[in-house]
């Protein structure tokens, strides 16, 4: 873990805003009270991104000045079990959030498995410099547990793809796919290892609990997710094929950690690449060839003229409703 904002040697210098993706599964007795003192210290130190409150912890995606960030970040690791918060720090040219929101929730990633308790049981944490070798083990299994739209962006190369729409979706896939993916025995007929990775690691932590209360022994999963490997594994030796989607403006990074060349779709918040964006079916803030078919043609009037208003707004140097609005669902999944 990394006690300060120092940014020098990891991202170009050119890039004076400090983005910090965080998470800590803990016990909260009242995650209310915590909310405003959090909320009052982000935005007297200009803050600006979302974090999430629940009763198993803390979780989100911040960005300001590198003191800034570390004022926060003080703060977050004096609350109740967060001393040592998981945090991956990156940098980026511009401000990639509209606003600073903390919000209550029921859980901090969303999973749907009330009896999941990642402070119980978890999977086996593997070091980014680890990984490479378990993940190239005949007798693993790799499952990537993020969203469709995220690994269609990048993956490890042989990972499986649980096509999910989200991860709440991630408990019946396993169970539907359980026997065909535990099938292929290992050595001495041993079941396979599983290897599963996420974004920042939260993820992980819930759907190694999960499959560990499903019974299966060998869980494995990269600690610090994708943007620790991405930061530590170099290049050269890395197993990683495409970007790594972020629950930001940003929309990917690459390896370093340095801005990918993704945009974002702002009609269905997904991402597009270059050749989405040369197809007849993208139209800047409308639609995207991914959900051209889901919108009707009174919902793309609709965006078009949002879209109309807001380059406006900006020509005027404002902020636009409809960017704050955008802004509601910003926030990193882990």
């Amino acid at each position: 873990m990394n006690d300060s904002c120092d940014l020098s040697g990891r991202v170009p210098a050119s890039e004076p805003v400090c983005v910090a993706a965080l998470y800590q599964f803990t016990r909260f007795v009242d995650a209310a009270a915590l909310r405003a003192p959090l909320l009052a210290l982000c935005e007297e130190q200009g803050i600006k991104g979302t974090l999430l409150l629940a009763a198993e912890g803390i979780n989100g995606t911040i960005a300001g000045s590198h003191e800034g960030i570390e004022q926060v970040l003080s703060h977050v690791r004096a609350l109740p079990g967060c001393a040592e918060v998981d945090v991956k720090l990156s940098g980026a040219q511009t401000m990639p959030f509209h606003r600073m929101k903390v919000r209550l929730k029921r859980e901090i990633v969303t999973m749907g498995q009330p009896d999941i308790d990642p402070l119980s049981v978890v999977g086996t944490y593997v070091e980014p410099q680890d990984w490479n070798a378990l993940i190239s083990d005949p007798d693993t299994i790799v499952i990537d547990t993020r969203n469709d739209y995220e690994v269609a962006v990048g993956t490890f190369s042989g990972a499986v793809d649980p096509r999910t729409a989200t991860f709440r979706d991630f408990p019946a896939w396993f169970r539907a796919e359980r026997d065909k993916l535990l099938a292929a025995k290992g050595e001495g007929g041993r079941p396979p290892k599983v290897a599963m990775f996420c974004t920042g690691g939260m993820r992980c932590e819930k759907s190694t609990a999960f499959l560990k209360q499903e019974g299966v022994d060998e869980v494995f999963h990269l600690k610090g997710g994708i943007l620790k490997y991405l930061e530590t594994v170099p290049e050269e030796e890395s197993l990683w094929q495409g970007e790594c989607f972020v629950f930001d403006q940003r929309v990917t990074i690459g390896h370093g950690l340095v801005q990918g060349s993704h945009a974002l779709c702002h009609a269905c918040r997904r991402p597009v690449n270059a050749q989405d964006r040369t197809s007849p079916l993208y139209e800047e803030g409308v639609s995207c060839p991914a959900c051209h078919q889901e919108r009707s043609d009174e919902q793309r009037a609709s965006y078009r003229e949002r879209h109309r208003q807001e380059a406006l707004a900006a020509e005027r140097g404002e902020l636009h409703v409809g960017a704050v609005r955008k802004a509601e669902t910003e926030t990193d999944a882990g």
